[in-house]
């Protein structure tokens, strides 16, 4: 199969690498010339860890209409916080029935794309659907070198209209078998289970990560801080509840996506799952933990509560904590109602027509 992967960071390199490993046709799209070169320079990537060995790749290039010429399949890696502004540099060119997968879509990825392509290129059939989370926990060695640390088991995939769904996984699961058909994009966008976890450790852990000391993200979490995280995931849970989702707790996600992992709490799973083992934390309060997390997931959720009168109290108060500590306007362009079209539309239709 002919594949796009459109993101050249940790998770696109490692997808990049491993799909032509597995003998597919592969374009890698990067808007960093620095990290295309240095891709370009190896001519492929080289894999580590869960997966190993080395994936030639086709095309590695920073021209989108390139990248994308003839694909079957687009899968999408950036940080979800520019899918719009990517789902526009792609409407001119898209082909009809071209296959779009946000990994992962965040919350309302796929909603947010789709609404792009309905303006901007209406008269062509295009496949728009979001997967929970990224297949992979990985991090990029050097550009050109992935250290797989784990593969997730079970990866639910949710396309809109959820008609969608079953030929998009079926593409999917031709590549790999992990990927699952989830009910709509209810589901994988409520389980956004990273925007639930980021922002409170870092939050708790301001201080050491301005002051550049060096930490484990997830294993040295503490049982306190965890607990924190699971009051803060009652509230999406309760938004999940009132929209008639049954979503898994934090607790249950790690259990589903990784199996085999050691312990009964929360924390004690996030200490010993081997696909967070030794994870440092970001070097700055300004990275994608935060500033992907806050405007595609912690918004969206006080978004929905606000809308379904579920009251939110700890994501309303990481939100207003994280916008001053960054003095960041995240509603300007993050995943609002309003920016997302729900506005205009009846809320309750619109559950039905996914």
């Amino acid at each position: 199969m002919k594949i796009a992967i459109l993101g050249a960071g940790n998770g696109g390199q490692a997808m990049a690498g491993h799909f032509a490993q597995l003998g597919h046709n592969v374009s890698l799209y990067g808007r960093s010339l620095s990290k295309i070169k240095a891709v370009a320079s190896r001519k492929g990537v080289l894999l580590k860890g869960a997966i190993n060995g080395f994936g030639a790749i086709q095309l590695i290039t920073d021209d989108i209409q390139l990248a994308i010429q003839g694909a079957e399949l687009i899968m999408i890696t950036t940080v979800a916080n520019v899918h719009k502004e990517i789902a526009e540099q792609l409407a001119p060119y898209l082909e009809n029935k071209q296959i779009i997968v946000l990994n992962p879509g965040r919350t309302f990825g796929a909603l947010e794309v789709r609404n792009v392509f309905t303006q901007l290129c209406p008269e062509k059939k295009i496949y728009v659907a979001e997967t929970q989370s990224l297949l992979y926990a990985c991090r990029a060695e050097d550009n050109g070198e992935v250290k797989i640390i784990g593969v997730k088991d079970k990866l639910p995939v949710a396309a809109i209209p959820s008609s969608d769904t079953t030929y998009v996984v079926s593409k999917l699961n031709s590549i790999h078998s992990s990927f699952l058909p989830a009910k709509n994009i209810l589901e994988t966008s409520l389980d956004n289970i990273g925007c639930i976890f980021h922002p409170s450790i870092v939050l708790f852990n301001a201080a050491k990560i301005e002051r550049g000391e060096v930490f484990y993200f997830y294993n040295n979490i503490t049982p306190l801080i965890a607990a924190f995280v699971e009051a803060v995931d009652k509230e999406r849970l309760a938004i999940g509840k009132a929209i008639g989702v049954t979503l898994l707790s934090a607790n249950e996600w790690i259990s589903y996506s990784y199996q085999g992992i050691k312990g009964n709490t929360l924390c004690e799973k996030m200490q010993n799952n081997p696909a967070y083992y030794k994870i440092y934390a970001p070097k700055t309060l300004n990275s994608r933990l935060l500033t992907e997390d806050i405007p595609t997931g912690v918004l969206p959720f006080i978004e929905l509560g606000r809308l379904l009168n579920i009251e939110t109290p700890l994501l309303n108060s990481i939100f207003l904590i994280i916008s001053e500590l960054l003095k960041t306007n995240f509603k300007k362009k993050g995943r609002t109602i309003v920016n997302l079209g729900l506005d205009k539309i009846n809320f309750q239709e619109f559950l039905k027509s996914i």
